[in-house]
């Protein structure tokens, strides 16, 4: 036994030994010369090791403990074409220090501590077609820092403290096809930045704090086709010009705050097929809201707080294949909504309340043929069906669950009200049917009044129409209609509105002068000017009179006021009397 191993040793020793991989492997990595790779992960490594065989082509270097790197520290590495420096904890590329890498076409530095990138770092990577610089603590873009990456198409900058982007931050990326914004300190979106990047087809903005999406934003893109917004909070509205100039065939927009289907900035997407409006507390969708989107085949509108889908909402959507409304508040969801349902492919309304009546007789009269996506919609009322799945529901049950009856006003008593202009008008219209109809009101302006219409007319609960301050013009003949699946009635009503009584506009004018003295009170110029003038007018009076006694004291030396009186004493008879007879008296008087 001993002869033999002593052979076989022999044998061994002149075996000819393997070629290694030329240029010899670093100690502590893995070299693979099949694909001329050399992986050296995790081997707490501070530096690029020397060593690394000059064709390689593959270079990993993640999580080590590398700090900066320098130029030349790839230098001899003129053939590499991917480069991972992943989960280190560089804070520093020098300028140039991929200067000699022409071949280069992946570089990976995602998860490292870089606060700023030097202009010149990238200079000479003319081949590179990604680059991932996400996860580290970037705070700014500064101008031109991708100037010399003409060729890269896919760059990520996400989950960085990025509080601001420079205008020309991007410029040079001529070919880029996708980027990725997302969990930065960002406040806003720069269309100018954004401006630089005319090739740009993929856009993904997630978990940002920006509260608007400014108008014509995006209005440099003509390229763009995929956009997507995620978890942003402090958004409650997108604006109508927001989107104006792009041509977008999928958008997402998830996990914000608005409260309404953004109808108005949807107007002109007319290229889009897919549309996410997920997980926004989107509570209903008026008729119309999608009509411009004639091209959409998948909708989702899953996790909102959908409550109601009007009747017509989905009109325009002629080529509707998915639907997705999962996880809402639905009650029903009536074959009206639809443009038509014949192009429906995958229907999604699990998780939602559901009453198995007639208004979903067409979703279980095509329950074998429609896709739930594994996920069936289940009745929760009435009661004996409750908990069961329309998919599993027997032939028999349609004649029983699903059968509507039409609507019925019950008081057909015509309504003739007149009223005086400024009068509340009231008119009764009580439906029943089953399920319970809808009751809307038609003005005498062929205006349709709804209980969520505003304005001085209104329908209240039960189907009531209230007009307030009822005027002239309000006059004619109004119409009830009360609609379910199953059909719909009608009813009139009349009303006369007369002008307001000459008397009630008298009194009127004298309250609103009242009002109007009451909204102009006297102030201190007023009190002072009306002063002013009473106490020159007093003046003025005094100086007139004094005038006039100065006058009529100057002309009193010029009239007499003496005169003369002759008075005769009457005869008396006798010797006395005929004395002096003849002998008159004359004095004078002076008046005073």
């Amino acid at each position: 036994m001993t002869c033999w191993l002593c052979v076989l040793s022999l044998q061994l020793l002149l075996l000819p030994a393997a070629p290694p991989p030329a240029g010899g492997c670093p100690a502590r990595c893995e070299c693979t010369a099949q694909t001329r790779t050399v992986a050296c992960p995790r081997r707490r490594l501070t530096a690029v090791p020397d060593g690394i065989p000059a064709e390689t082509r593959l270079l990993e270097l993640s999580r080590n403990r590398i700090r900066c790197l320098n130029p030349g520290d790839l230098a001899a590495l003129p053939l590499l074409e991917e480069l991972d420096l992943s989960e280190n904890v560089i804070t520093h590329v020098e300028p140039g220090a991929f200067a000699n890498l022409p071949r280069l076409r992946v570089l990976r530095l995602r998860g490292n501590l870089l606060k700023l990138i030097p202009p010149g770092v990238f200079t000479r990577l003319d081949n590179l077609t990604l680059l991932d610089l996400s996860e580290n603590k970037l705070v700014i873009l500064l101008d031109y820092t991708f100037q010399d990456l003409r060729s890269l198409r896919w760059l990520e900058v996400g989950d960085n403290d990025l509080v601001f982007i420079s205008r020309r931050a991007f410029a040079g990326l001529l070919a880029l096809e996708e980027l990725t914004l997302e969990r930065c300190n960002l406040t806003a979106l720069s269309g100018e930045s954004l401006g630089h990047l005319p090739g740009l087809g993929a856009l993904r903005l997630r978990h940002l704090a920006i509260a608007a999406l400014e108008d014509q934003n995006f209005r440099r893109l003509p390229g763009l086709l995929h956009l997507e917004i995620d978890n942003w909070p402090l958004l409650e509205e997108v604006a109508p010009g927001s989107l104006q100039g792009l041509n977008l065939t999928s958008l997402s927009v998830t996990h914000t705050n608005i409260t309404a289907v953004p109808a108005a900035a949807l107007r002109h997407q007319a290229h889009l097929t897919c549309l996410n409006l997920s997980h926004n507390p989107i509570s209903t969708v008026p008729r119309g809201s999608f009509r411009d989107l004639i091209r959409l085949r998948e909708l989702h509108l899953a996790g909102a707080l959908l409550a109601v889908v009007e009747p017509q909402a989905f009109l325009g959507l002629r080529q509707i294949r998915l639907l997705n409304l999962s996880n809402n508040l639905l009650s029903t969801l009536e074959e009206s909504t639809f443009h038509s349902v014949n192009t429906l492919e995958t229907l999604r309304v699990d998780g939602n309340p559901l009453a198995c009546d007639c208004r979903l007789l067409w979703i279980v009269q095509r329950r074998k043929t429609l896709n739930f996506d594994g996920r069936l919609p289940v009745c929760a009322t009435p009661a004996e069906v409750r908990g069961d799945a329309l998919r599993n529901l027997p032939d028999s049950a349609l004649f029983e669950y699903f059968v509507c009856r039409k609507p019925k006003i019950r008081e057909r008593r015509l309504q003739q009200i007149t009223a005086i202009a400024g009068e509340d008008v009231r008119f009764q219209c009580r439906a029943e049917g089953e399920p319970a109809p809808t009751v809307a009101w038609v003005t005498p302006q062929h205006r349709a009044v709804t209980i969520t219409s505003t304005g001085r007319a209104r329908v209240l609960s039960g189907g009531t129409l209230e007009i307030r301050d009822s005027r002239p013009q309000d006059s004619g003949t109004y119409t009830c209609v009360a609609s379910n699946a199953g059909g719909n009635d009608t009813y009139f009503a009349t009303l006369t509105v007369q002008p307001e009584p000459a008397t009630n506009r008298t009194l009127g004018e004298g309250r609103n002068e009242t009002l109007a003295a009451a909204r102009f009170p006297l102030d201190l110029t007023t009190i002072l000017v009306s002063t002013a003038m009473g106490c020159i007018t007093f003046l003025g009076v005094v100086l007139f009179c004094f005038l006039l006694l100065f006058v009529w004291s100057r002309g009193r030396g010029q009239h007499k006021n003496n005169f003369s009186v002759e008075y005769s004493f009457r005869k008396v008879d006798g010797p006395a009397a005929g004395a002096g007879q003849g002998s008159g008296r004359k004095f004078n008087m002076k008046m005073i």
